[in-house]
């Protein structure tokens, strides 16, 4: 067993510091060349960086090991024929009977933004920033729904196997209307919030998801309709911030008239 994994560790610790040493080497030509001065607690960053190496390694190992394989089992087992029952006519795929995949797929990707470290980071600091206007929960929430229908969505193209572009025009048609009625503090952190919830923990498993999904109804494509749930999973969550904000403008507002009628009587 130890064996085993030690025959997948070094490989793949090997590969991750010929992926990291590019950016080390920018780094010390900048610091010795460029900045000529001595690296600050080198000591304390060497080991920094030997940690990071095998936090990657261990990282993609995990992906390969679990979420990929989870992502496709799941897949599989929501298309099975016991799950699904009989195809349409002529045997076409009817999208009605994927309604269980649609529903999963909601529930995974709400869960695996939720659990995002890289929007933890950005929400924490949007309310430290925003001074508590902009609550820390009610951004992951709204990211959070963003990515779920994004991602059900996705889920309900590669089952019909329309084509992927009409959806993405159409998302981010929405996303310039938005833009224009929307508070200019709050764009630039939606358009962000679509970026940093397609980081460490989604992005596997909504790709295995996707792969898995195609592979497992006839006649589509894993090349061609496996991918592309991962743009689902960054233009909706622009929307559904953009629609949180607005929503919370109007309200703030609408109490604000309401509180100065009461008043004038």
């Amino acid at each position: 067993m130890s064996e085993g994994f030690f025959d997948i560790l070094w490989p793949t610790l090997f590969s991750t510091v010929q992926d990291i040493a590019p950016i080390v080497g920018v780094l010390a030509v900048f610091q010795v060349l460029v900045l000529r001065r001595r690296l600050p607690h080198a000591r304390r960053m060497v080991v920094g960086f030997a940690f990071v190496l095998l936090g990657l390694a261990l990282f993609l190992i995990g992906l390969e090991q679990a979420l990929f394989p989870i992502g496709e089992t799941m897949a599989r087992q929501l298309t099975a024929p016991d799950m699904l029952g009989t195809l349409g006519i002529d045997g076409e795929v009817d999208w009605r009977n994927y309604w269980l995949v649609y529903v999963f797929a909601a529930a995974i990707g709400f869960a695996t933004t939720v659990a995002e470290p890289a929007l933890i980071a950005v929400s924490v600091k949007a309310e430290e920033v925003s001074g508590g206007a902009i609550k820390a929960w009610g951004l992951r929430f709204a990211v959070a729904v963003g990515v779920a229908v994004g991602v059900s969505l996705g889920c309900f193209r590669i089952v019909t196997g329309t084509p992927l572009p009409w959806y993405i025009i159409a998302a981010y048609l929405v996303v310039i209307v938005q833009t224009f009625q929307s508070s200019k503090t709050i764009v630039p952190l939606a358009y962000d919030s679509g970026g940093v919830t397609t980081s460490t923990v989604t992005v596997p498993v909504v790709a295995a998801l996707g792969l898995g999904l195609a592979a497992s109804i006839p006649g589509r494509s894993p090349l061609i309709d496996g991918f592309g749930l991962i743009a689902f999973a960054s233009v909706f969550p622009i929307i559904t911030v953009l629609g949180y904000t607005m929503a919370t403008n109007y309200t703030y507002r609408w109490k604000d008239r309401k509180a100065r009628g009461g008043s004038e009587s």
